[in-house]
């Protein structure tokens, strides 16, 4: 099947171009400074990428001069408007699979495309306060319509709800105020961008955020593995798949943040609304019944080798009306239903919780190492993210200059996923998660192997090449393995 011809979703993008441009054109924009090789936002698994992480440590190019946006920001102004287009061409051949279900990854060759679009936009109230709402226009369901992987291999895709696809008109991702409050007089610079507009910060301060948002955004950040824009595409490379972190399909939800700085060491918390039903549109605003709670310790300074490095920490809890893995399958096994089914069982007061380790470490001035573990209890219905209760993850990541081409980048990483004995009994007898469900069970972990180069080709345009190799998929060890290839074409305006 060919890939699907990616020019009627262009001419939306240059209709965002052209806006930008105006906007551009009469705010008067600046020169941009030159920015560290740090991640730019990006879309979740639906689109959960837009994830703009936080400030830390990243090989710097040498080439400050290049600019990486095709308008300049400005460094001054109150006002911050920008955009991005991300489209990704993504495709496999037929791979081997001893048996199929409703909710396998589809063995046959097939491509697909997803597009993401974003207008971001920011206005400084005072020199503490900050007020930011995007609009964002996401297509393109990705392939096998985003099932059948722990780790699926395209962070942009928008998965359907209930086997049906979402709207296609655009929306508001993001709506959210920032509030600093210092706590000493010194202070430090801050990268402004578009979750951020201050250029500099008080050293210990507070920061509180509420309104819509996305988790990822702020938390679980790595600066070489949490942007699909521009580094890999997997779920689990760009995100912890242990982490079922409260968003709705399209990755966003409602909530509040706070934030204690304190030179090399910080701390967050976040309350979030959970989603009405496992990978819901609609968020639940009770919260006596069904919230999320996420906590974060992060540490960062040049500790090994005298090279910048980070190491965060993270628990989460959420609670929620979900279905029991263990319940499903006693009632299949007593007949009471004729297969498992995770969806009767649903009942509020349940929980799922669990806790994740993430780290990067700098070796040269233009290279570092970066993982994540994360643990979750897995009792409980997988809710949010992904059907994932075990993960480890390595990779590699460098930008271009001992080639001569110090804006590109390119990095590699493995992982791998399981899940708990009940989980895989769900799965052995039929049951059918909201990603996973091929109709029998022959257990193994999921192996996910991600490669990626990404090319600056001027100001703001970045094209890249991406390989996946996925052994296992969806945990089943007679299904694949299957090799994906993937195009990416990226603008930052």
């Amino acid at each position: 099947m060919p890939f699907p011809h990616p020019i009627p979703r262009l001419l939306p993008a240059a209709s965002l171009a052209a806006m930008v441009f105006v906007l551009a054109a009469g705010s008067g924009f600046a020169p941009a400074q030159a920015l560290p090789d740090a991640p730019q936002p990006s879309q979740a698994a639906s689109p959960q990428a837009d994830q703009q992480p936080h400030p830390a440590p990243a090989p710097q190019d040498a080439d400050t001069s290049a600019p990486e946006t095709l308008f300049p920001h400005t460094e001054t102004g109150r006002y911050w408007i920008s955009g991005q287009v991300n489209i990704i061409l993504q495709g496999h051949l037929a791979f081997p699979a001893r048996y199929s279900g409703k909710n396998s990854l589809t063995n046959w060759a097939q491509s697909a495309t997803t597009h993401v679009m974003t207008l971001y936009t920011g206005y400084y109230l005072t020199h503490t306060t900050e007020v930011f709402a995007d609009m964002e226009d996401a297509t393109g369901n990705g392939i096998g319509n985003a099932n059948g992987l722990a780790g699926y291999s395209n962070l942009d895709s928008v998965r359907l709800v209930q086997g049906m696809a979402l709207s296609k008109a655009p929306y508001l991702a993001r709506l959210m105020l920032r509030q600093v409050i210092p706590l000493d007089s010194a202070r430090q610079d801050e990268e402004r961008d578009e979750l951020h507009l201050a250029t500099s910060v008080p050293t210990r301060r507070l920061e509180f955020r509420v309104g819509k948002f996305d988790l990822a955004d702020f938390i679980d950040v790595n600066s070489w593995g949490s942007d699909s824009h521009l580094q890999f595409l997997n779920w689990v490379v760009d995100n912890n798949g242990a982490w079922d972190y409260a968003a709705n399909t399209r990755g966003y939800t409602d909530g509040a943040m706070v934030e204690y700085d304190d030179g090399g060491y910080t701390i967050r918390f976040a309350e979030a609304l959970m989603p009405k039903i496992a990978n819901g549109i609609y968020l639940d605003a009770d919260l006596a019944r069904s919230r999320a709670a996420n906590l974060e310790l992060e540490a960062s300074g040049n500790r090994i080798a005298h090279r910048a490095g980070a190491v965060r920490v993270l628990a989460y809890l959420n609670q929620g009306h979900m279905g029991s893995y263990r319940q499903a399958v006693d009632e299949f096994l007593n007949h009471a239903t004729p297969t498992p089914d995770i969806i009767a069982t649903r009942e509020y007061g349940r929980y799922r919780y669990g806790f994740g380790l993430n780290f990067e470490q700098s070796v040269t001035r233009d290279a570092g190492v970066f993982g994540r573990a994360g643990w979750s209890d897995g009792h409980n219905e997988a809710f949010c993210y992904t059907e994932d209760d075990r993960t480890a993850e390595v990779g590699v990541f460098s930008i271009g200059r001992l080639w001569h081409r110090p804006t590109d980048r390119a990095g590699a990483a493995f992982v791998v996923n399981g899940i708990v004995p009940a989980h895989q009994q769900y799965l052995a007898l039929g049951g059918l998660g909201f990603l996973l469900g091929d109709g029998a069970l022959t257990y193994g972990h999921e192996k996910d192997f991600e490669a990626f180069y990404t090319a600056h080709l001027w100001r703001g345009f970045f094209v890249s090449y991406d390989f996946q190799y996925i052994a296992d998929p969806g945990y089943n060890q007679v299904r694949g393995p299957v090799a994906i290839s993937a195009a990416r074409f990226h603008t930052d305006f």
